[in-house]
């Protein structure tokens, strides 16, 4: 039943961007478990298009001024986090479409947000959300009517320019002795992992062995913190028991994951890490395993 209370907005708006179909698009798990597509921006882009306004069946809208803002802010989105529903706003502008007046027909106002400095790649996470989005608001005595239009933010930030390889020793005195190698320790979302695994010592009867990506996000401040991890994939790298002296290769293609670049104390809100977690399994279905920090970056496609 319908509130007699509750009023259906007497106009319909419309955000429309200059170049959206010329840019890059994204597909957004939205809150309904549905995908959106964005439009993908960058830092320094110029933001703008046109706002149209048309009022319900041809009737005139009094308002008290209409505005257009680009924000950004950080949610936090997670019913078990201490602060969801919160936000906090890093990016805040603002423009004037309109003065106090009356709307009779359809409307269409440009608007413009020069050269933007967008400092955060917007995120979409397990408890948190960075959101870029426009947002109209028309001005009303009775209730405002307001507008949003999120976009996508992509963020190239390389890594310091040393990427030494990864090397470590790992065991179990006197039972169990590996030496595993990767490439480097720091990887663009396109790359490809190569490393290799060398059985030094065996003297327990390894059943299996397997390697994972592991993303681990971390919201909130000591000692509100909070950390969720989920693995984006897990394969088999050997099965069957190994020999001492043999060598095991890995090559990981992260083309086909699911990956954000690795974002440290965002905005002192939100990290997002990545982790190479190796483990193996032995026959009675106990598990040794080594995790290895690496620091994933966007580079710019051709």
């Amino acid at each position: 039943m319908t509130s007699l209370f509750s009023f259906a907005a007497p106009v319909d708006i419309d955000v429309r961007l200059d170049d959206e179909h010329d840019r890059k698009q994204v597909d957004v798990k939205a809150e309904s478990n549905s995908k959106e597509s964005l439009p993908v921006f960058f830092d320094g882009d110029t933001v703008q298009g046109t706002v149209v306004i048309e009022p319900r069946n041809s009737k005139r809208l009094q308002h008290d001024g209409i505005k257009v803002e680009l924000i950004g802010w950080i949610e936090f989105i997670s019913e078990l986090f201490f602060d969801r529903g919160n936000h906090y706003e890093f990016l805040s502008l603002d423009q004037e479409l309109a003065a106090p007046g009356e709307i009779r027909t359809s409307e269409t106002i440009p608007f413009a947000f020069k050269n933007v400095e967008k400092v955060w790649e917007s995120y979409n996470g397990v408890n948190v959300k960075l959101r870029y989005f426009l947002r109209v608001t028309i001005h009303r005595r009775m209730s405002d009517v307001v507008k949003e239009r999120d976009i996508w933010v992509h963020s190239f930030r390389l890594p310091p320019d040393s990427n030494n390889a990864i090397k470590m020793e790992v065991g179990i005195e006197d039972c169990l002795h590996i030496e595993f190698e990767y490439n480097k320790s720091k990887y663009h979302l396109k790359d490809v992992i190569v490393g290799k695994i060398f059985f030094l010592l065996v003297r327990i009867k390894v059943k299996h062995m397997e390697l994972s990506i592991i993303r681990r996000e971390t919201t909130g401040v000591v000692p509100n913190q909070y950390n969720e991890s989920e693995i984006i994939t897990k394969f088999e790298i050997m099965d069957g028991a190994p020999v001492r002296g043999e060598m095991i290769p890995i090559r990981l293609f992260l083309g086909g994951f699911d990956l954000t670049p690795t974002f440290r104390e965002v905005n002192k809100k939100f990290s997002t890490r990545y982790y190479l977690n190796l483990v193996l399994i032995d026959e009675e279905n106990r598990r040794y395993f080594k995790q290895q920090e690496i620091t994933i970056f966007r580079i710019p496609e051709n």
